[in-house]
């Protein structure tokens, strides 16, 4: 490929994840489908949260970058911890009625070795992201990802990956993609995404 081509191709590739998820913005899954491509080892529930079998779990890729506040933050480096992946945006409507519950079980997991990071998207600039997580007293740190190159890049084809804004990925102690949803969750749903995970040995 010629150097005049590679720009031109990640434009339409980052075009096209954005085509994507705009058509599934802010849209709720309440019939559990599965997707992620390929041949799947998860199952879906009837609440719409699909789980993987810990001996069948994916790692994702690279989900790095810059956060909200500036600082750098690489996944990778919580392995050992469950960790909680929400992707969000500050326009979102689903997404503000669950980050209520999002602020409430990030703090009260933090003790049971869980950590939450946000994957924010779709937002232009950062005054309106930092601004909604201020107004919902959203204390953990959210990867600022406007064009959606972590979310494009991150996670394995055959695997779960998020579909729509809000989704939420969790990933189990060893790294591993162990749940997903594309769905706004309350309190008592999140908490039954997380729980098994903690209690893995």
């Amino acid at each position: 490929m010629s150097p005049s081509r590679a720009p031109r191709r990640a434009l339409l590739t980052a075009g096209a994840l954005a085509a994507a998820l705009a058509l599934t913005a802010c849209s709720s899954d309440s019939k559990g489908k599965s997707g992620g491509g390929g041949d799947t080892n998860f199952v879906t529930n009837t609440g719409g949260i699909a789980t993987v079998a810990k001996g069948e779990r994916q790692a994702p890729k690279k989900i790095a970058g810059e956060t909200l506040d500036g600082e750098h933050l690489d996944v990778a480096d919580l392995k050992g911890k469950v960790v909680v992946l929400n992707l969000w945006g500050s326009w979102c409507s689903p997404c503000r009625a669950e980050a209520p519950h999002f602020a409430k079980v990030s703090k009260e997991y933090k003790a049971k070795g869980v950590e939450f990071v946000g994957l924010n998207t779709r937002d232009s600039a950062k005054d309106k992201p930092i601004a909604f997580e201020a107004d919902y007293g959203i204390t953990y740190p959210s990867l600022y990802d406007p064009m959606g190159k972590i979310v494009l890049h991150g996670f394995p084809k055959g695997s779960l990956p998020p579909q729509s804004i809000p989704s939420t990925i969790v990933l189990d102690k060893d790294g591993k993609i162990a749940a997903r949803s594309l769905m706004a969750l309350d309190e008592a749903k999140l908490k039954s995404m997380i729980d098994p995970l903690v209690a893995e040995k």
